[in-house]
């Protein structure tokens, strides 16, 4: 089931370029009143420019790009995300430099709010928590999958709900704060692990 799901899946994704210039192109047609009133897409405007600046700024370590350009079987990072989630414009990029970096690595990304089957499959702790990474081999089969964060976060977020309860407003803010300190380096070094397990 699992894998006619992902052949499914396989079938709808978007390049990371694609997925960028749809996102762009969906925040063209709206006025400055309309992403003022609509949360969602204040999301995606402010994790549009978090995407530019991290495709601009992001580099890998030579540990990674050694490591990725001796793989010797080939992945695809078959990645569930929607423009309004921060993680995701965090994760993303980090995750195209891999790709990008390697002949056998292929990043393909979905929309989870249009591939229900696809995350039912892959929820963290019975949530439709996002991005989330499925690495697929070229047989479709799924080695691994990884997020909705970096394995730091992830410790961060239980810490934080642990002590008080729920996610607030105070606590994203000191989230992003702690991906721009990272730079990307905690999500490459999760990836690169599960890579080198696979």
């Amino acid at each position: 089931m699992k894998k006619i799901i992902i052949e499914e899946s396989l079938q709808k994704v978007l390049s990371y370029v694609e997925y960028r210039t749809l996102l762009k192109k969906s925040l063209l047609t709206k006025t400055k009143q309309e992403i003022e009133n609509d949360v969602f897409l204040g999301y995606t405007l402010l994790n549009d420019k978090r995407m530019d600046r991290l495709d601009k700024t992001l580099k890998l370590s030579e540990e990674t790009i050694n490591s990725i350009q001796n793989l010797t079987s080939s992945f695809s990072f078959l990645v569930i995300s929607e423009g309004w989630c921060g993680d995701s414009a965090q994760v993303l990029p980090i995750l195209n430099k891999i790709a990008t970096s390697s002949s056998n690595i292929d990043l393909k990304i979905v929309f989870r709010d249009e591939n229900e089957g696809l995350m039912n499959q892959f929820l963290t702790n019975g949530s439709k928590s996002i991005p989330k990474v499925i690495i697929v081999d070229a047989n479709n089969k799924v080695i691994n999958s990884w997020g909705p964060r970096p394995s730091i976060a992830t410790k961060m977020v239980l810490d934080y709900k642990e002590k008080h309860g729920v996610i607030d407003a105070e606590f994203k803010k000191d989230l992003q704060l702690w991906y721009n300190k990272d730079k990307g380096h905690n999500t490459e070094n999760d990836i690169l692990k599960l890579l080198k397990a696979s």
